[in-house]
């Protein structure tokens, strides 16, 4: 076990986390990243990286995130590989305990955890993830251009992904378990003039077919939850739209939370119920879900934090 102590403590490393490691840094903070279990946040599984400002690589989104990682080190962030599994906002200086036993002393907090999205928990789901199954149709639609997809899901972010990928893509398929969806009834007009979309209702996902090496999607095992009958559904890449989960379980009974369990900030701030706790990212921001959103709410919460010690 090991005691740590610091102005300023990052719980979390996706795009926000590292932003708000590097704004602590430069301001002479000297900052600690506790990085969470999932190192580099929900990027990691995106399949290439166009949009993020200033960054004209073509890599995994893996990369970015590595970029991120190297730069926060250069500037001073000292990085613990680590998961955050209790806090203690009631005391001051807070206390964070994390899975190894280390045990971390804080004038403020930054929760940059993020959202977690939800998985078909298909047995060869992890192979095909971010090589042709995504979660983020705004991240990744460009890439299928001309190409047949399929999203998996009935809720307004399944509609919104069929719609926004029927300007690329030659073909969508909209796969749903129940047999009507339950997205707003505009979107769903919107959907059924769309000649573009294909629904199918009362479907399952059985299995992700395509090859292992290199991973490569090529379609998907379908069955008709009602008739039991099975088909194969040639696509070219496959987005889940089931929803997500933001990573609060920690939170719960410490800081306010609303009823889909994200974090609640004060408006057009970073700032928490607790005075020195700040939440940054996907975990306090559920509608937008884009990396340059959340870095720049890990910047807003590191300046906030900063005025907030030095006041």
């Amino acid at each position: 076990m090991a005691e740590y102590k610091t102005k300023v403590l990052i719980i979390g490393s996706g795009p926000a986390g590292y932003t708000a490691g590097i704004y602590a840094a430069r301001a002479g903070f000297k900052p600690i990243l506790v990085s969470g279990s999932e190192i580099g946040g929900q990027l990691v599984w995106t399949e290439t990286i166009k949009n993020f400002p200033g960054y004209i690589g073509t890599g995994h989104g893996q990369d970015l995130m590595e970029t991120m990682r190297q730069q926060a080190l250069e500037v001073g962030v000292t990085i613990v590989n680590d998961k955050i599994s209790e806090v203690n906002f009631n005391r001051h200086p807070f206390i964070c305990l994390s899975d190894n036993h280390n045990c971390f002393s804080t004038e403020t907090v930054i929760v940059a955890t993020g959202a977690s999205a939800k998985w078909l928990g298909l047995k060869n789901e992890d192979v095909f993830r971010g090589f042709g199954v995504s979660v983020c149709a705004t991240c990744n639609g460009f890439f299928y251009r001309g190409k047949d997809v399929a999203v998996i899901g009935g809720g307004n972010t399944a509609v919104e992904n069929a719609l926004y990928l029927t300007g690329f893509a030659k073909s969508v398929t909209l796969i749903h378990r129940c047999d009507c969806l339950n997205a707003e009834q505009s979107l769903q007009d919107t959907l059924r003039h769309n000649l573009q979309v294909h629904i199918k209702y009362d479907t399952t996902v059985e299995e992700i077919l395509g090859t292992e090496n290199p991973p490569t999607v090529n379609g998907l095992k379908l069955k008709n939850i009602k008739t039991d009958k099975t088909e194969t559904l040639k696509v070219d890449g496959v987005f889940i739209a089931i929803g997500h989960h933001p990573n609060t379980e920690i939170f719960k009974n410490k800081l306010a939370l609303d009823r889909n369990d994200y974090i609640i900030t004060k408006p057009g701030t970073c700032e928490t119920n607790i005075d020195g706790v700040f939440a940054a990212g996907d975990v306090m921001n559920p509608e937008h879900r884009q990396a340059i959103i959340a870095a720049g709410s890990g910047a807003t919460a590191a300046i906030e934090a900063e005025r907030y010690l030095n006041r």
